[in-house]
């Protein structure tokens, strides 16, 4: 069975958001998934979510708040192994440290930066879903 059927809509419409740079609908949608999971499945998707509200206070110059979750997302990132639901894990947390890394490296920076362009991360998946959702359903 191709395990790309077992995504669910609203993991696959989240990561539609945030590779649209729209980091709030990506929190949103991964948060009702999220309140329907346990356990391990239940920690990854807190770590996407902690993920786009990183990205989403980074954006807004919230520094502080930025900082804190993107490394409570790190964490809560980092027990699922090298991949997990079609995430290649390692390789998203280095988009987001490369992301980070003006922050990362002076917690106390110039609190006008914003993240570049070119080193906002996206999602991929392997293997890539037959079919995505419509994001806005």
């Amino acid at each position: 069975m191709d395990a790309s059927l077992n995504y669910d809509p609203r993991y696959l419409a989240g990561i539609l958001f945030f590779n649209q740079r729209d980091y709030f609908e990506a929190h949103e949608v991964w948060e009702s998934l999220w309140m329907d999971c346990a356990g391990t499945e239940r920690q990854f998707y807190k770590a996407l979510i902690h993920a786009a509200v990183a990205l989403h206070h980074f954006s807004n110059g919230n520094l502080r708040g930025a900082l804190k979750l993107f490394h409570s997302g790190r964490d809560y990132m980092k027990p699922h192994g090298e991949r997990y639901q079609g995430l290649h894990v390692p390789a998203f947390q280095q988009k987001m440290e490369r992301c980070f890394a003006e922050v990362l490296a002076s917690p106390n920076s110039d609190p006008t930066l914003r993240p570049q362009d070119d080193l906002l991360p996206t999602i991929t998946l392997d293997p890539s879903p037959a079919v995505w959702p419509d994001p806005e359903e």
